[in-house]
């Protein structure tokens, strides 16, 4: 029971150490990088966005609206029709 209890004790103080450099220095040069590059994306976006939201929504509520108003009276009416004769 001796070796066993010396081996965890080891395992524990190499696991502490290790999680706090980590951290450490991880956090520092992410923070400092995130800052620079999201100034420049910025304004880039702000720009992707608007010729985005020109585009898209035009192009597909337009085709959309037009081939949903067209198909659904012109089949309802016809079926109605054909039962009503009969």
């Amino acid at each position: 029971m001796a070796p066993k209890k010396a081996r965890a004790s080891v395992k524990k103080t190499a696991k502490r150490p290790v999680k706090k450099a980590v951290k450490k220095t991880a956090k520092k040069p992410v923070k400092r990088a995130v800052k620079k590059t999201a100034k420049k994306p910025a304004k880039k976006a702000a720009k992707k966005t608007t010729k985005k939201a020109a585009k898209k929504p035009a192009k597909k509520a337009a085709k959309k609206s037009t081939k949903k108003a067209a198909k659904k009276p012109a089949r309802k009416a016809a079926k109605k029709t054909t039962k009503r004769t009969k």
